[in-house]
């Protein structure tokens, strides 16, 4: 068998190549075509790459045994080791997913890519998956994120009626991810000597606004939620006051949220994760999903890389079509839509406000704050 660039990059065949069993790719190649593959000629393109993970889609054609040559597009995927905060496992979920039962909840109208190849070693996890064209991103249509979110709920509904079967996948990640995550930001600290040094990439603004006392540290608590209450922190007094309000009734809020019922989230379901494909939905990057709270991924899709002119008409069209395609599955108890808003907050709030003290650049400070204030206008409605 024999492997030829299909654009003479040879250092990119090298980089490439060195992470690939040539058998491993005539095994994909083989299952995707149907057909006893002989030679490869391929192209790679870098899509993506998560933390320590690696995305590319690999192109070209292949010659089987009877002659013909067939042209192919396949996503590898790999990804090292690491330990993300409050969620330790996902580094393999997307590998331990695809050998579970998951795969029975979906419908041709919302699926995820299907894996042709996955494998664990030592460290390192690999995936020949499908790949998923389409629409995506920005250039969603609010129609298209109705249908993807009519899918979501009653993907959701589906396994809610089906939970004690699902329940059975131990890879997946526990309802109390969200608190969790809300605690890394708000409750994370840093000493003063570090966040004025050098190996810390603040920026410099920041650091002098910390030695000239403009931003004053609160024990055990983060920076974000020091810059809140100090003088140097010139977000307007009511967007300040709502982030505020959300770390002082923390546990009101959970308590309330823990009322709530459990499904099974996406957790990084953003426009970017979302693809319109011949009418149908395809959802990409499974390595944070677990049981969590109603709404959590309409929390994300809401705001997650969207246009601030946009919050609005997604959440006013979104979030009642999430709710009667969970419903559809599944019996829901009276829900005041407003939590959802208040989700957005616990995920987003700290991030929306760091976009604004952390750049010097007035678009993108604009940018944060006028986030804070549309949460601010559509939670007052």
């Amino acid at each position: 068998m024999t492997y030829k660039t299909g654009d003479g990059v040879y250092q990119e065949y090298y980089e490439f190549m060195k992470h690939v069993q040539p058998k491993i790719l005539t095994h994909v190649l083989s299952k995707l075509l149907g057909r006893a593959v002989i030679h490869v000629d391929y192209q790679t393109k870098q899509l993506q790459g998560g933390t320590l993970g690696d995305v590319r889609l690999v192109t070209g054609v292949a010659e089987t045994t009877d002659g013909s040559n067939l042209p192919y597009k396949v996503v590898w995927k790999k990804q090292k080791k690491w330990e993300r905060p409050g969620d330790l496992n996902s580094w393999r979920r997307e590998y331990d997913l695809y050998q579970s039962n998951l795969g029975t909840a979906f419908i041709t109208a919302l699926r995820w890519p299907e894996c042709h190849y996955a494998e664990i070693r030592d460290n390192d996890m690999e995936i020949w998956m499908e790949y998923i064209d389409g629409v995506s991103g920005c250039d969603l249509t609010i129609e298209m994120l109705e249908q993807a979110t009519w899918e979501l709920g009653r993907f959701q509904g589906r396994i809610a009626k089906r939970q004690d079967e699902f329940k059975s996948i131990s890879c997946l990640g526990d309802e109390g991810f969200l608190e969790r995550e809300f605690n890394q930001w708000h409750t994370q600290s840093f000493t003063y000597d570090f966040l004025i040094s050098e190996p810390c990439r603040m920026p410099g603004f920041l650091k002098k606004m910390l030695k000239d006392g403009d931003i004053q540290l609160v024990e055990s608590k983060s920076f974000e939620y020091g810059c809140l209450r100090s003088r140097g922190c010139d977000i307007p007094d009511h967007l300040k006051q709502m982030l505020i309000d959300i770390d002082d009734q923390k546990d009101e809020i959970f308590d309330m949220l823990k009322g709530l019922p459990i499904v099974l989230c996406h957790r990084d379901f953003w426009n970017e994760n979302i693809f319109y494909s011949g009418g149908e939905i395809r959802v990409i990057d499974w390595d944070t999903a677990g049981w969590g709270f109603l709404g959590e991924d309409m929390a994300s899709l809401i705001v997650d890389g969207m246009d601030v002119g946009r919050f609005e008409e997604n959440y006013r069209r979104l979030v009642p079509v999430y709710l009667k395609g969970v419903s559809e599955y599944t019996k829901l108890p009276p829900i005041d839509e407003n939590f959802i808003l208040t989700m957005i907050l616990i995920k987003f709030g700290y991030r929306m406000m760091q976009q604004y003290m952390f750049s010097k650049d007035p678009e993108e400070k604009n940018q944060g704050v006028n986030a804070l204030q549309k949460i601010y206008e559509m939670r007052n409605v």
